[in-house]
């Protein structure tokens, strides 16, 4: 499996584990929280995927990464209030890390790509 197939794979993973967490949140934070976590995943994996479809094209993986920061805040805040245990934080966070980091990789390898194209 090629790096992109493995990054596409593994945000794949994380919003089928994150949408049922989604779902069990507290009334309180279901409908905020939960819409934004399960949201801003879904943007994550589609981003990846748009990319894995790109050559060369650094903009759908700029955007998976800023999608990844915001995973990882709203994850934070997820465990912060509570909403998931520490335990399930702490495999988010792992999982986000990886994918944020494959992805950033992806991008750095597509610039320079796109740097070498133009000599």
């Amino acid at each position: 499996m090629t790096e992109p197939a493995i990054a596409v794979q593994k945000a794949y993973d994380w919003v089928l584990w994150v949408f049922p967490k989604a779902r069990k949140f507290a009334r309180d934070y279901k409908y905020s929280l939960g819409q934004s976590l399960t949201g801003e995943s879904l943007n994550l994996l589609l981003n990846l995927v748009e990319a894995s479809y790109q050559s060369r094209n650094a903009g759908a993986l700029g955007q998976a990464v800023r999608d990844a920061n915001r995973v990882r805040y709203l994850v934070r805040l997820a465990k912060d209030l509570k909403a998931i245990t520490v335990q399930e934080y702490e495999f988010a966070a792992k999982q986000i890390d990886e994918i944020g980091r494959m992805a950033g990789g992806w991008l750095k390898s597509a610039r320079e790509q796109r740097n070498e194209a133009r000599g």
